[in-house]
């Protein structure tokens, strides 16, 4: 922490305040003057479409900045991770209050492809790209793709069910790579 003076702050500039704030705050956060030796360990935790895309989408963000970034997908998002994930990753709008659509429609039988096809259509229509499309540049960009085995074992899947490039690990493995991030995220 940076010695201050008896100066009074009303004395200081602001130019010497501002400086002041932002040296604290990079001391706190454990910022580096260079970008590359950055962090970013993200959790992916939900298996539907719509949350597929904030962890792909901050994690590719994370590592064309430089950062070192890693995803580590639990539960039911390890659906992100399946060969087969464009048959898994599905919209369930029945409770979802975000849907644009009466809350009472999304009971109809039918409704979670109506929806899945709806928001590909939009995301689509924005030129996001989809969701193998943000899996590939991931790897292209070396983000670490990693599985959790726990929940592997519990869901019942083998590494065979997982598309390439795919690492397996625990959580006191990702632990220990998270603890070094400088952001660390839970989706």
């Amino acid at each position: 922490m940076q010695q201050m003076d008896e100066t009074p702050a009303t004395q200081m500039s602001e130019e010497d305040l501002r400086r002041i704030v932002r040296e604290e705050i990079q001391a706190a956060l454990g910022a580096s003057k260079d970008p590359g030796s950055q962090r970013a360990a993200i959790i992916a935790s939900k298996g539907t479409l719509d949350w597929a895309y904030p962890p792909l989408i901050l994690a590719t963000a994370a590592a064309a900045t430089g950062m070192e970034t890693s995803v580590f997908f639990t539960f039911y998002g390890l659906n992100i991770l399946l060969k087969d994930f464009d048959k898994e990753l599905k919209i369930g709008p029945t409770g979802n209050p975000a849907m644009p659509m009466p809350q009472i429609a999304t009971i109809i039988p039918g409704m979670v492809p109506v929806a899945t096809k709806m928001m590909k259509s939009k995301f689509k229509g924005k030129g996001v790209a989809p969701i193998g499309e943000l899996l590939d540049l991931a790897a292209e960009l070396g983000v670490r793709l990693i599985a959790c085995r726990m929940t592997m074992d519990v869901f019942g899947y083998e590494e065979a069910d997982f598309r390439d490039g795919v690492e397996y690990a625990g959580a006191a493995a990702f632990i220990s790579d998270a603890r070094k991030a400088n952001v660390t995220l839970f989706i």
